[in-house]
């Protein structure tokens, strides 16, 4: 099992990185969130875990080992992949994913894109005596403290595009979060707000 990387950034893309460890190019598959929060040519640092299937190996990446520990928990649940765990962190930090699952929030569990109503019952059925008490404040992920950039707008967009909304809806989510977006927001944050703006899919 790979349980971290660190190394140079590569390259980064919507949901993914490359980071060199020990002169090998590792794809890391992330958050929007995250992958916003790295700099190319600097230093990372990511807690991973390598999902192993017949035809691929596949590298996903984290902010924080809490991230990784509940996307690998709530894979437990029937018809819960990796992809659709990469997705609930990206609407929800873990935290808040916690206290969904704990205190049977069903309206929270479905603004995830790909999670009905019977798959966030499921999910509560299936964690609630599981998903464990909420963790006290720790270090803070580097994806929560990473100020936006400019193109702030852009990365937002192109993240709810690719979490399956249009790109009309997405860029009028982005435009009302605009509006009233705090300037020293991540881009987690904001990424957040537009995901309220649209509601459950």
């Amino acid at each position: 099992m790979i349980a971290s990387v660190r190394g140079t950034v590569r390259s980064i893309g919507l949901d993914r990185v490359v980071v060199e460890v020990g002169g090998v190019g590792m794809l890391v598959h992330t958050t929007a969130a995250t992958a916003a929060s790295v700099r190319h040519g600097q230093e990372a640092a990511l807690s991973t875990t390598l999902v192993v299937r017949e035809d691929s190996l596949t590298l996903y990446g984290f902010a924080s080992d809490d991230e990784r520990d509940i996307f690998e928990q709530v894979q437990t649940v029937s018809g819960v992949g990796p992809r659709l765990a990469l997705a609930m962190l990206s609407v929800l930090v873990p935290d808040r994913l916690r206290a969904a699952i704990s205190g049977s929030d069903i309206a929270a569990l479905t603004t995830v894109p790909g999670i009905g109503k019977k798959g966030a019952e499921r999910m509560v059925l299936e964690l609630r005596d599981k998903i464990g008490a909420l963790p006290g404040a720790g270090g803070v992920a580097a994806a929560t403290t990473a100020s936006p950039t400019v193109a702030w707008r852009d990365q937002v967009a192109e993240a709810l595009v690719g979490l399956g909304w249009s790109a009309k809806q997405s860029e009028d989510a982005v435009a009302r979060v605009a509006e009233h977006a705090d300037p020293d927001a991540s881009v987690s944050d904001l990424l957040r707000a537009a995901l309220r703006e649209l509601g459950p899919r």
